[in-house]
């Protein structure tokens, strides 16, 4: 598969990039996207919610009435579940929401990913470029010039660039990442995926790698 490379100004440069029909060609696997989604998002839950059992609340360990002779259930404590102010039953425990998956699967997720966004012509590819100094208005003017302006993109860097970063922090529907970085999750939230055209290389190594 072919892509023409773009300019910063929206316009052809007149060259090409080939992407790897086994990266950006293959039959999508929808389970295995839904799968490595759910990680990411897992990974992301902090679990620290937690609420006080009857053990941990404070209060008079007092027995509140006699055992027998009263028409009512017995109790033992104020900090009995069934009282007001007493603990919670089964309540939330801190806990780690994340699981483990295979290395292949998630590569195939990737895989998958990009082949969607090939297969419906959402991506772009860009020249290398680079910010002096960080400007929002240089990232706005940058979408708008690729028509990506009203859309959700992601741009994928070969490397971190804490300016282009910086630039685009503030720009609404904007992320940035570095192809080291790139997962499954961003790559299908965004409508329009944006390779630099070093990044192409970077990416395409990687999963020779693997």
């Amino acid at each position: 598969m072919e892509l023409a490379i773009l300019n910063t100004e929206g316009k052809e440069t007149g060259r090409k990039v080939s992407l790897d029909d086994s990266i950006f060609g293959i039959k999508p696997n929808d389970h295995a996207i839904y799968l490595d989604t759910k990680q990411f998002l897992a990974n992301q839950r902090q679990g620290t919610h937690k609420s006080k059992q009857r053990g941990e609340v404070a209060g008079s360990t007092r027995k509140i009435k006699r055992q027998k002779g009263t028409g009512t259930a017995r109790a033992g404590s104020l900090k009995n579940p069934l009282f007001r102010g007493g603990g919670r039953i089964f309540g939330p425990q801190p806990r780690f929401y994340g699981f483990k998956l295979n290395r292949k699967l998630k590569e195939l997720a990737r895989k998958s990913a990009l082949s969607y966004k090939a297969s419906s012509n959402n991506i772009i590819v860009l020249e290398d470029f680079s910010l002096e100094a960080p400007k929002t208005k240089d990232m706005v003017k940058m979408g708008n010039n690729l028509n990506i302006g009203n859309k959700k993109s992601l741009f994928v860097l070969p490397e971190q660039n804490k300016n282009i970063y910086l630039s685009s922090r503030n720009v609404q529907g904007v992320d940035v990442v570095s192809a080291g970085e790139l997962s499954t999750y961003k790559i299908m939230k965004a409508s329009t995926l944006v390779l630099v055209e070093s990044a192409v290389d970077v990416l395409q190594a990687t999963f020779e790698k693997q």
